[in-house]
């Protein structure tokens, strides 16, 4: 078998942990992880912020005021003590969990982008148009007014994507979320903290979600320019 925290070599380019498993390995394998918990906690955001700024921008008034207050809220709590207080309520918390409580705190800035968008969009002639034919309002929100109201929303989406990786590996990093077997980034990083010598169990894992972020950043600014 492999050695253990052995640093890296020809058959081990990123050295072993002190299981004796293959960093190499387990980075491509946190790859995985990093994607699922970018598109699955974004997505479940994107749903939420959608549906939140659609129904805010385009009724207005008091439901405009409730969705208003609500997204205040949800940006006023810390995200991070948000997570750990919500995970500390569940009693094995797994990677499920986390995606589904970091898609439950990280929808705000999605529905703001929306709501903006449909208050500017809902006096438009073509809106105007569709409601004097008779159209019911669910399906002038939906197919006429979204698909033109998602350009900043997209933009959102796809930071929170980076934002969500990042905020994952830290709760691994911290011991939080992902359960030890889990081979994500952050639980990689993790297991340097008791290994200070083992430079490569910080180097690598950390250059990954560095490269990670950045470029899922740029892909942002490049939808933002688009």
């Amino acid at each position: 078998g492999n050695r253990r925290l052995a640093p890296p070599s020809p058959r081990n380019p990123f050295g072993t942990d002190e299981q004796g498993c293959d960093v190499f390995a387990r980075v491509v394998f946190g790859t995985r992880i990093a994607l699922l918990v970018g598109f699955v906690s974004m997505g479940i955001a994107a749903v939420i912020g959608l549906l939140a700024g659609a129904l805010a921008g385009y009724f207005g008034g008091k439901v405009d005021m409730v969705i208003s207050r609500l997204i205040e809220v949800t940006m006023s709590v810390p995200t991070l003590v948000l997570i750990l207080a919500l995970l500390s309520i569940i009693e094995r918390p797994g990677i499920y969990h986390l995606m589904a409580v970091i898609g439950l705190t990280r929808w705000e800035s999605i529905a703001r982008y929306t709501r903006a968008e449909f208050i500017r969009l809902r006096a438009s002639d073509f809106v105007v148009a569709a409601q004097a034919l008779g159209a019911p309002w669910h399906r002038i929100m939906l197919r006429h007014i979204l698909p033109n109201a998602l350009a900043p929303a997209l933009v959102a989406i796809t930071f929170g994507i980076a934002g969500a990786v990042l905020l994952e590996s830290a709760l691994s990093f911290l011991g939080f979320g992902s359960p030890a077997s889990t081979p994500s980034w952050g639980r990689v990083l993790e297991s340097w903290r008791t290994n200070r010598e083992c430079w490569w169990l910080a180097v690598f894992p950390g250059l990954s979600i560095f490269l990670f972020v950045l470029g899922w950043n740029l892909l942002g600014d490049a939808v933002r320019d688009i």
